[in-house]
Formats: C-alpha cells, structure tokens, sequence
C-alpha cells in the first residue's frame, strides 16, 4: 500500500524515478548511483567517495564556485554523499527553480572537467579529512568497529586511506567513473511540489543508456575485539557492536524495536542503567547502520577507561534483560516509540528522500517505506527476545595512554 501522493515510474533509458508530492513550496531532489564503497577493492578503497567530492569541483562550463552559487543565490542547499552502496547528489529548492537545480546536477554527472589542478586540490581535501576523523576518537572508533565487524575490503570503511587515496591516478579515476556512472543504473528521488510528467520528459531528453552493470563485492563478516592506547585523550570511547539483519530482510524492523527498548534515547534501559543509575558515562548512544547487504547494530558509550569493562558488562545485561524482562506493555512503548519517531522524522523532505532511495536499492520496491506503521506494529514480543539472544560481538576502545 502506497499513498496517492506517491509514484514510480521507469523511463525509456532506464533511470527510476520515485516521487512524493507536497503542496509546500519547496523540492527535494536527487540523482543518485548504486556504486559506492562495498564495490571498492582495498586497492582503490574510497574511489566513490573520490568521485564524488571530484563532481562538485566542476564541469566543462561551470566552475565550482558556479555550481554552488546557482543552487545557494535561490536559497537552496546543496548536498551529497557516499555511503557503502550509493552516491548521491541532491539539493533543495524553492519549487520555482527546480529546473535550475536539475540542470546543476546533470551538468555534474554528465560532463565532468576533472580538471588536473582541481583533482590534485581534492586528493589534499581528502587527506585532510582523513586525518580529521582519525584525530576525533569520537568519530575514529566508528572506523574501529567496523574493522571488526567485517574483513577487508568493507571493513576498510568508505573514505579510504592515506595510502589508497595518494596513490589514485587522474586518468584511472576518469575511466573508473565512466565505467560506473550510467543512466539505467541511476534512481532520481523527488518530494515537494513538481510537476512529474515535465520532470521525466526532461530527464527522458538529457540521458542515454550506456549498458553497464555494478557488481558488488563479496562481503565477509567477523568478529574481535581490539583497544587502542592514545596520548592527549581524558575519555575512553567504547563500542560494542553485533552483526544485524540487513535493509533487505524483515528483521530490520524487529532489530528497530529491540534498540527503541534497549538503548535508544534517554528512557532507554541502557541509558538509565549506565548513565542516570551509576552515572559511568554522560554519553550512551545506539545507531542501525544497514544497506542491503549489510547490517550491524552498535552502541556507544564515553566513560573512563577503568570503567569499560563494567560498562561491556552491563551491555550484555541488557541484552540478556530484554530476554528475561521486557513485556507486552514494553514492546508496544517501543512501537508507539518507533512510530512517532518516524513521523517527525518524515517532516523533512530529504530524509524521506533518502529512506525513499535505500529502500528502493534494498528491495526494488520503494513503496514499502510507507509500509512502516504496519511493519512494526506486527513484531511480536517472541521476535524481540530472539534477536536479543546474542553470542557473537565486536568491541572497540580507544582509550588514554
């Protein structure tokens, strides 16, 4: 069941299209790839996400600073970004000048420069933010974690490093994008007020198929445990993590119950239990990181570091709580939760966008996104209590020297 306000369409040359009308006077828009970092080898580990910063330095008639102007001149934002299995290139616009917009984002993809001095600045932008996330324990024990979750080439995560990026070849990365970016391939995301009918007859004009196909690379799951020892920090930074239902399985929506009880949000049992009740760390915080071939649930914690392993302790409580505690009135808090939760959520037209675009490559069928309220409703208290049931982890701490 989808709303009337919603439709799919495939065009002549291949490139979906999913569109959410609103009456506001605004769009969201996105023009978006299946290639992205789970397609990488460790060889050129953060290509995609290369490319992706590459196609906002310019084209062969707009220059950076042209293609961010035209976009932020009408009060618009512009926005891209690479996770494990696309690359998306958006913006959001009064309505009125949606068609500069679009015209923007193709001019991006179709006709890159790539020009020399502007390939060798980025490569240094990159480097640069490279060593940023590596320097903010807080953001690098993500990288950590997944390192321990999976083997290499994915565990390597999406930006790549110092070494792959160094080593990247202009005209390599050139005949790379070619090889990737093509029209059947693409999913354009639209919600606000436009009118789709003219949207397809111009995106039907501006694209031919090129026939190429992007295979995902086999992904390899494990498990360990590492910490590492860092100078100059006061805090230990610990993540505990388990391998997940992906986007693609119905289990996804029981793992989303499982984490509104255990550790999402100041109510939940884990915030209470390490924070409110022992008070071992200010901040305690889960996240779902899930595509379609993929999924691992982690949860956060920021303490001291002699405090870690009570903390890895009371984590596995929680699990085990859940199995031997949590009752109907429990789950339905969680659904209700959940719910609400998504419903706020929905306001802002680009994460509909996104959620749209995830759950068309996860399942071909993007329509199912505004199955939610069904979906979890449905979970049972007996499904909650078996994904509860854990006996495989990762960790992760970096903590001080």
């Amino acid at each position: 069941m989808h709303p009337k306000n919603f439709q799919k369409r495939k065009l002549s040359n291949g490139i979906i299209i999913l569109f959410e009308k609103r009456d506001l006077p605004v769009v969201a828009f996105s023009i978006s790839n299946p290639f992205a970092a789970s397609h990488e080898t460790s060889e050129i580990k953060g290509i995609a996400h290369f490319i992706e910063h590459l196609l906002y330095t310019g084209t062969k008639t707009r220059s950076h600073e042209d293609i961010s102007r035209e976009i932020e001149k009408r009060g618009g934002i512009l926005n891209g970004f690479t996770a494990q299995d696309v690359t998306s290139y958006l913006f959001k616009l009064p309505s009125e000048h949606l068609f500069s917009g679009v015209d923007i984002l193709i001019d991006m993809i179709k006709n890159p420069s790539f020009a020399p001095e502007k390939f060798e600045k980025e490569k240094k932008v990159i480097l640069e933010e490279i060593k940023m996330y590596h320097d903010d324990p807080q953001r690098n024990i993500y990288d950590k974690i997944l390192e321990n979750l999976y083997e290499p080439p994915f565990g390597s995560g999406i930006i790549g490093s110092e070494e792959t990026i160094s080593t990247l070849k202009r005209d390599f990365v050139i005949d790379y994008f070619f090889q990737k970016y093509s029209p059947e391939n693409f999913i354009i995301t639209i919600i606000g007020n436009a009118e789709l009918d003219k949207v397809c007859q111009f995106i039907e004009k501006k694209f031919n198929p090129g026939g190429k196909k992007i295979e995902a690379l086999k992904i390899t799951k494990k498990n360990s445990e590492t910490m590492e020892e860092r100078p100059g920090i006061d805090q230990a930074h610990f993540v505990f993590a388990i391998h997940a239902p992906s986007a693609a399985e119905r289990g996804r929506y029981i793992l989303e119950v499982l984490d509104a009880h255990l550790a999402n949000g100041m109510s939940s049992k884990l915030f209470l239990e390490i924070r409110e009740k022992r008070g071992l760390a200010y901040a305690v915080k889960s996240s779902i990181n899930m595509e379609k071939n993929y999924s691992y649930y982690s949860i956060y914690v920021g303490a001291e570091k002699k405090a870690i392993p009570e903390v890895k302790k009371l984590i596995l409580e929680g699990f085990n709580n859940v199995i031997k505690n949590m009752t109907e009135k429990d789950l339905q808090e969680a659904k209700q939760r959940l719910i609400g939760l998504r419903k706020i959520s929905s306001e802002e037209s680009i994460n509909v966008m996104n959620e749209l675009l995830f759950t068309e490559i996860a399942t071909g069928n993007a329509e199912s996104y505004y199955d939610y309220e069904r979906e979890i409703n449905a979970i049972t208290l007996t499904q909650v209590k078996a994904l509860a049931k854990i006996n495989k982890y990762s960790t992760a701490a970096i903590v001080p020297k």
